[in-house]
């Protein structure tokens, strides 16, 4: 029987929930994901998972909590979304290149309360060629991922260092997650 709804179309977010063993129905809801004029990348990410949560909801009146997510990548306060195209996958990339960015993951759960925390990491690329992006391109794996690059894939080649939670990197930051589920009366252990 499930514990939670998960409001998210991620195989990461439930492969992560299912490595915890936290049991989850999947609803999927759509909402407008583009930032707000001005809008900083702790509140668009924020703001977005509530979205998530509250739309799932309205949608589908589920008696059980719904956890929602979003998660962003941020170089110099810019926030980078998914690629567009080949394109803008290089630009993204080639800016991420031999830098430090921020990778930031709200969490929203719903159910006898509402609560959400912000997880943040710094991760430091490597500086990349031209052909290692072309070929990273080429394996399709940048085409769903913020900033291009997926922590647990392939672009994992790309991380000189990570200073926070690689699982927030994926998307689903299973230490605060694990905080918010106990406030639901939902043990991990």
């Amino acid at each position: 029987m499930p514990q939670i709804i998960l409001a998210s179309a991620s195989p990461r977010r439930r492969e992560l929930l299912n490595q915890i063993h936290v049991r989850h129905l999947v609803q999927l809801v759509e909402i407008d994901e583009k930032p707000l004029p001005n809008e900083c990348p702790q509140n668009y990410v924020q703001r977005l998972a509530l979205e998530k949560a509250t739309a799932c909801q309205r949608k589908f009146e589920p008696q059980l909590p719904i956890l929602a997510a979003d998660t962003t990548v941020v170089l110099d306060n810019q926030i980078m979304g998914k690629p567009e195209n080949e394109t803008d996958a290089f630009r993204m990339l080639k800016q991420l290149s031999g830098k430090t960015h921020h990778v930031f993951t709200a969490i929203t759960l719903l159910g006898n309360q509402q609560n959400s925390v912000i997880s943040k990491t710094e991760v430091t690329f490597k500086h990349l060629t031209e052909e290692e992006i072309l070929t990273y391109w080429q394996s399709g794996e940048p085409l769903d991922k913020a900033g291009s690059y997926a922590i647990q894939g392939k672009g994992s080649l790309f991380i000189e260092r990570i200073n926070g939670s690689f699982s927030g990197v994926m998307g689903l930051p299973l230490f605060e997650t694990a905080q918010l589920l106990a406030l639901e009366g939902i043990k991990i252990l």
